[in-house]
């Protein structure tokens, strides 16, 4: 029973056979070997186009070196006020851009309100010497709460971005569940919707440590090998990464896993909604889940092993839960049974 995070599933097994078997023998290095130039190409298959794909190991890498790619002196990114990269990554998108700001954007369900973007960008006219001037914009898909970007939001984001020439990115950590939650192709989910730049996540679906970070136009691309270099995510043994990728992309494995995962949210949420003794806290479309729960029951289910975060109440719910209850995060993985759900709900109940 193990829902605190996707991160803590291991690998998927042919993702790990396929790391054993390129472990003998000898390949050239630095991204220049075989493996490494077939999943590039794989990229740009998946993607019906021409992209550039770097390698990185973290998601907090792919989201910063991205962001660091597009930024000017003064430059400030745009991102919703929950957002990974202005709330879990320590710095790391202002350290690697040189200390350009993130500036937060309000909106329901995760999602950055597009008149409120709008408002925040005319904040920052180019001319605003003091007090610097817009550079980015970034979006998550799935976002932080479990809900997703719809293609017309994602257009009308894009849209906005370039009323003002703001490249936009997106962070695809979870950009497996996204996608199959959508019924989209990767390609109808970015650079047709007017996304520029995406961070590629396989780690939380399956991979030992498989990042990447994507360009739809390789030309907005040609600072970034200085740029993975510098901050020491340039891998000698580059096809660790490759072997990970190539494994996912096979017979559509990526997809498949990203389904299981969702599917057992789903799981989750139809029994969470039915129990009498929990509540969902808002819909959810992903592999991420929301329940308001008895402090006395979340007690309950951590003393019979299950393992899942308890979550703030988002400022804009302050009456969410009561005095005896609590709000927790459920994220399910690859590796979650059925079993594992159906556990969970029974020591809800008991």
């Amino acid at each position: 029973m193990f829902f605190a995070s996707d991160n803590w599933a291991g690998a998927h097994r042919s993702i790990a056979e396929r790391l054993l078997t390129e472990s003998t023998g000898f390949a050239a290095a630095y991204g220049a070997g075989d493996l490494d130039r077939k999943v590039e190409a794989r990229f740009s298959q998946i993607f019906e186009r021409e992209v550039s794909v770097f390698f990185v190991a973290t998601g907090t890498a792919a989201n910063s070196l991205s962001l660091a790619s597009v930024q000017r002196p003064g430059g400030i990114t745009f991102c919703h006020s929950e957002s990974h990269v202005i709330e879990d990554e320590c710095g790391a998108p202002e350290f690697f851009s040189g200390s350009a700001r993130l500036v937060a954007v309000e909106g329901e369900a995760g999602k950055i309100d597009p008149a409120k973007l709008s408002a925040k960008i005319a904040h920052f006219p180019e001319d605003a010497l003091r007090h610097g001037r817009a550079s980015a914009v970034t979006i998550t898909q799935a976002t932080e709460i479990g809900t997703v970007y719809s293609l017309p939001e994602i257009g009308e984001i894009a849209a906005i971005s370039r009323k003002r020439n703001l490249p936009l990115h997106m962070d695809g950590a979870r950009f497996a569940n996204a996608l199959v939650a959508l019924g989209a192709t990767p390609a109808e989910m970015t650079w047709k919707r007017g996304v520029d730049m995406l961070s590629f996540g396989g780690t939380k679906n399956g991979c030992w440590c498989a990042e990447a970070i994507v360009f739809f136009n390789p030309d907005q691309a040609r600072e970034m090998p200085f740029i993975r270099k510098r901050a020491a995510q340039h891998f000698s043994k580059s096809r660790f990464i490759a072997a990970q990728f190539d494994a996912y992309f096979e017979n559509g494995l990526w997809l498949d896993l990203a389904r299981h995962s969702n599917g057992m949210a789903e799981r989750l949420r139809a029994g969470i909604g039915a129990s009498g003794v929990a509540r969902l806290a808002w819909p959810t479309a992903s592999n991420e889940v929301f329940a308001v729960v008895s402090k006395n029951a979340a007690k309950t289910a951590e003393e019979k092993g299950a393992k899942f975060y308890e979550w703030p109440i988002p400022a804009a719910m302050p009456d969410l839960a009561s005095k005896s209850e609590a709000l927790i995060r459920l994220v399910t993985s690859f590796a979650t049974t059925e079993a594992d759900v159906d556990g969970f709900l029974k020591c809800l109940s008991a």
